[in-house]
C-alpha cells in the first residue's frame, strides 16, 4: 500500500466516475450533472461553472482516495472487494448527506426543500439519493461509485505488491 497508489487510483477512479455519470446523462438516464452542480456553488457562468466543476470533482476524488487509503491502512489490508465496499459507503454518503445537508449550506444557487417558489435558486434540490434528477440516478450514482471503489481498492493493493 502507498499513498502515490492512492492517488494514482483516484484519478483514474475520478475519470471513470466522471465518465460514467456523463455517459448516463447524455443517454438520458439521469439529468445529473456532478461537474455543474459543484462549479456552479462558485459561479454563475454555465460554461466556467461546468469546467470549475470538473476541476473540483477531480480533486475530490483525489481527496477520498487519500481517505480509502487510510481505511485500508487501519485495517492493515486493501484490495478491489473491500474498496467495492467502500465506493457503495461513499456513493450513499454522497446522495444523502453530500448533497442534501452539507452543499446546500454552501452552495448559494442551490434549492432546497425548504426555498419559497419565488427564491433565487438556480438549480433544483437534488432529494434523496438524488431522485430529483431522475428515477435512475440512484442506481446510477451507485454504480459509479461502486466502480471508482473498487479501482482505487485494486491500485492501492497492486501499490503494495513487491514488483516481480
Amino acid at each position: 500500500m502507498s499513498i502515490w497508489g492512492a492517488l494514482a487510483g483516484g484519478a483514474v477512479g475520478t475519470l471513470v466516475l466522471a465518465t460514467a455519470l456523463s455517459g448516463a446523462s447524455e443517454l438520458r438516464l439521469t439529468r445529473m450533472d456532478i461537474p455543474f452542480l459543484l462549479g456552479t456553488a462558485v459561479s454563475q457562468n454555465r460554461m466556467r461553472a461546468k469546467v470549475i466543476g470538473y476541476v473540483l470533482h477531480f480533486v475530490a476524488g483525489l481527496l477520498f482516495a487519500l481517505l480509502y487509503y487510510a481505511a485500508f491502512v487501519v485495517l492493515g489490508r486493501a484490495g478491489w472487494r473491500l474498496g467495492l465496499l467502500f465506493g457503495l459507503v461513499h456513493g450513499l454518503f454522497a446522495g444523502t448527506v453530500l448533497v442534501n445537508i452539507i452543499l446546500p449550506v454552501v452552495h448559494p444557487r442551490l434549492g432546497t426543500f425548504y426555498s419559497a417558489a419565488n427564491s433565487e435558486a438556480f438549480l433544483e434540490p437534488p432529494g434523496f439519493m438524488l431522485m430529483n434528477y431522475g428515477r435512475a440516478t440512484p442506481i446510477v450514482t451507485l454504480l459509479a461509485h461502486l466502480l471508482y471503489g473498487a479501482i482505487v481498492g485494486a491500485f492501492i493493493a497492486a501499490a503494495g505488491r513487491p514488483s516481480a
